[in-house]
């Protein structure tokens, strides 16, 4: 019995590291197009009238959450970031933008999908290690 239980926990762990670096990755190989201005990050917050503020403020956002994933204490802190970012963004497809932008195939909705289920099912197995002003889930 304690061997399932210990290859139980080893296989959410590794899960949870999966999700954590697919979750970071997708997010910083976006920030080239954020930080460079690219032709479809610049369509994106000017039809959200948020050019350039909100896209330079969202890739910041988009690498804090990153780094935060990639670390064993605070990945739960990079993922509630992630959601919260990914809730906005996937908002916006579907009420402003729409799920395909500029011919993408909708491929950045399906991205930010990725990342807020991801970081749903993060935050649920890294929910031990909260610690919001001494009180912890479990």
């Amino acid at each position: 019995m304690q061997t399932e239980l210990t290859k139980k926990n080893a296989f959410i762990n590794y899960t949870g590291w999966a999700l954590q670096i697919i979750s970071a990755v997708i997010m910083l190989q976006t920030l080239f197009f954020k930080f460079t201005a690219s032709p479809e990050s610049v369509y994106i917050f000017s039809t959200l009238g948020a050019e350039p503020f909100g896209r330079i403020f969202s890739g910041i956002v988009e690498l804090i959450a990153s780094v935060l994933l990639l670390t064993r204490s605070w990945s739960w802190l990079g993922a509630g970031i992630a959601a919260g970012t990914m809730f906005g963004a996937l908002i916006a497809h579907l009420t402003i933008l729409g799920i395909v932008v500029m011919n993408d195939g909708g491929e950045l909705f399906l991205l930010g999908c990725i990342v807020f289920v991801s970081s749903i099912i993060i935050l649920l197995i890294r929910r031990k290690n909260i610690n919001i002003f001494g009180f912890r889930f479990s």
